[in-house]
Order: structure tokens, then C-alpha cells, then sequence
């Protein structure tokens, strides 16, 4: 199984990230996380994001804050798919780190989930990776399937509740 890659711009995304490597622990995906910023260290970013598909990575999430270029500066040195999370900052609640996550232009597409998205960024990666992997798709449809139990153990308790 190919490994997801996971890039964050400051270890303060480390909170959202560990949602993020849980989810994929939980369905038994691989992968690697690594600080790396756009600005302060370009060269590493531009080094492993050439260097992701021979190393072994089938997608890559980057998360940042503020002026949030790392997915970029990452889609711009793959074809690998990229996903963006966009991370809350203390200014602008984060809506400044979606913009500049979501606003790629032509021909350098980068996926982009919520604000701290990071749970969704774990699933939208096993589900590009599930394209080729009948065993990992079972696991997310099996995951749905668990989900939408909880959901309607929950509707249960409340129409309980009101009778």
C-alpha cells in the first residue's frame, strides 16, 4: 500500500495532524509526517515533494495557518494529489489559510477540506488510495456503515427519551 505523506508548516499544527494520523492508523494506512515550511525552508519542501512518489507516497496532506502556501508550494513539484488544511490562526479565524489554500491556479490543483479539517483530509487520502485498493475501500465502506449506526443509536435514544 502506498503511504500518505504529511506536511505541516509549524509543530502549532500538530493538534489538528494527530486527528489526522489517528484516522489513518485506525484503517492501517502508512504514512510519514514531517514540519516543513514554505517559507522558511523551501528547499526541503520543493526536496520531498520531487522526491514523494519514488519515495513511496500515494497522496499528501499539508496543513498550515495564516498565509498557508505549503499545499502549494507542494502541488507545484508533484503530480501526486495534494490535500490542504487549512489551519485557524489567531487572526481572520482561519478564513485567510482557506483562501489561500482553495485559490490554486490553473493546473496546479490542490484538494482542500474545512478549516482544521483533518479528519476529513485523512479520509479524502485513504478514499484517492481505495481507488486501487478493494481491501481499503471495505474498510471505509465499513467505517460509513459504523458511523450511520451511531447516528441513528443516537435518533433511538432521543425518540426514547421523548415518549
Amino acid at each position: 500500500m502506498k503511504k500518505i505523506g504529511i506536511v505541516m508548516g509549524s509543530d502549532s499544527d500538530l493538534p489538528i495532524l494527530r486527528k489526522t494520523m489517528d484516522t489513518l492508523a485506525s484503517l492501517s494506512i502508512p504514512y510519514e509526517c514531517h514540519i516543513y515550511s514554505a517559507h522558511r525552508t523551501p528547499e526541503e519542501v520543493r526536496d520531498f515533494a520531487l522526491n514523494a512518489r519514488k519515495n513511496g507516497f500515494g497522496c499528501i496532506i499539508a496543513a498550515a495557518g495564516m498565509a498557508a502556501h505549503l499545499a502549494g508550494a507542494i502541488a507545484a513539484n508533484t503530480t501526486l494529489p495534494v490535500i490542504g488544511i487549512p489551519c485557524k490562526s489567531t487572526c481572520l479565524d482561519g478564513v485567510d489559510a482557506l483562501l489561500s489554500t482553495v485559490q490554486m491556479p490553473s493546473g496546479i490543483p490542490v484538494a482542500t477540506v474545512a478549516i482544521n479539517g483533518g479528519v476529513n483530509a485523512a479520509l479524502l487520502s485513504a478514499q484517492i488510495l481505495a481507488v486501487e485498493d478493494a481491501e481499503l475501500a471495505a474498510k471505509l465502506d465499513a467505517k460509513r456503515k459504523a458511523d450511520a449506526a451511531k447516528v441513528l443509536e443516537k435518533e433511538a435514544a432521543l425518540q426514547a427519551e421523548l415518549q
